[in-house]
């Protein structure tokens, strides 16, 4: 599973603007697939000020297209006329071939897809990495928890006596 990490630490274009952090705690995460997302121009200057929120949203394949429902992009102060509503489900981009593989992941396998990380990627273009995952049992929680403990302890140990 990879991170979104810039290609480079001077990149003045790329820019995380929202991160799901639960979802790695509530999901197994299987594989990530980075979409581009169709947004409205009071979004993008949105965004770019940072006001968005992916922690209670999920994707869906609909009619043959995928959508992220539920996302949260704050109302842009200087767009009087040209609002956006806060809350639209907004059209992600992918490949068809890609599609048909969460269309099977979703339907055939029971997975989920959920939003994990939102960003400007290099070139300055709004990308949403989604996460085709399955739901976590409360014992795969306690156990995931134990192991982030255990392996945080773990450094201080070797940090103090090492």
């Amino acid at each position: 599973m990879s991170q979104v990490k810039s290609s480079s630490k001077s990149d003045p274009n790329y820019k995380v603007i929202a991160e799901n952090r639960r979802a790695r705690f509530d999901y197994a995460i299987e594989e990530d697939i980075e979409c581009g997302i169709i947004l409205e121009g009071s979004e993008v200057k949105s965004l770019r000020e940072g006001g968005a929120n992916i922690a209670e949203s999920y994707a869906a394949v609909e009619d043959g297209e995928l959508w992220l429902v539920n996302s949260y992009v704050a109302p842009y102060r200087q767009a009087k006329t040209f609002q956006h509503e806060e809350r639209r489900r907004r059209k992600l981009l992918v490949s068809r071939k890609q599609l048909a593989d969460l269309w099977n992941a979703t339907q055939r396998k029971g997975m989920t897809l959920v939003p994990l990380v939102m960003y400007f990627n290099h070139r300055g273009m709004a990308k949403i990495k989604i996460g085709v995952a399955k739901g976590k049992k409360l014992h795969d929680k306690r156990e995931t928890a134990a192991k982030r403990d255990w392996s945080r302890q773990k450094q201080r140990l070797l940090k103090d006596h090492g």
